[in-house]
């Protein structure tokens, strides 16, 4: 889309660790979405951000690790695209990861006291990883996290560790009911059939800092 009338800044930042065995090539297909987006012909192309400080799109081709610190300009469309990118990196992902996706309202001029429209920013968390245990456990880790820095507020660390283990046990509930879910749709042993359970990238909305 044209990046002269775009209502939105939109920011992606995170880390996946890729396998091992992952190209550039299937690395470049993964993020096609992204690339041609920012109308780009390639990912070498569209790797770099709307910014010159943020290091755009990188693999670390040593560590098996992208990276992301990328803006461009764009629409409420661009969650479509953040949607297959997440599929794709699903198939490519060696571990659960976050990815932290930022819209910012270009439109909105916070110093104008007279404006009386709202910001349209927004704040959200994609999950990727090669099965849904390992989402759920990136999931898990960040909504610890949250809630022993809010908690920290008011209690000693030492005194969280029963908070965890309600959280730990929401999760335990959470991955057991999608299990059970999945052996019931799996075919009967010796039929010759695989089974494999769809990995869909997990989102959830947070506020913005």
């Amino acid at each position: 889309m044209s990046n002269y009338n775009a209502p939105f800044e939109i920011h992606v930042h995170g880390q996946v660790m890729l396998r091992a065995d992952v190209t550039f090539a299937q690395l470049q297909d993964a993020l096609k979405p992204m690339w041609k987006y920012a109308g780009a012909k390639s990912l070498t192309d569209g790797a770099k951000s709307s910014y010159e400080d943020e290091p755009g799109i990188q693999l670390d081709a040593h560590d098996h690790v992208l990276q992301m610190c990328w803006t461009v300009a764009g629409d409420e469309d661009f969650r479509q695209t953040l949607d297959e990118v997440c599929m794709n990196l699903n198939e490519l992902a060696d571990a659960g990861a976050a990815i932290e996706v930022t819209f910012y309202d270009s439109e909105f001029d916070e110093d104008e006291p007279s404006s009386s429209a709202a910001s349209r920013d927004d704040f959200v968390v994609l999950f990727v990883g090669p099965n849904p245990a390992s989402i759920m456990q990136v999931q898990r880790d960040l909504l610890v996290q949250d809630v022993i820095n809010l908690m920290e507020r008011h209690f000693d660390g030492s005194e969280l560790g029963g908070v965890v283990a309600e959280v730990d046990k929401l999760f335990t509930q959470r991955f057991d009911a999608l299990v059970s879910s999945l052996e019931i749709g799996k075919p009967p042993r010796g039929s010759g059939g695989g089974f494999g359970g769809g990995h869909g990238s997990g989102r959830k909305p947070r506020h913005l800092h």
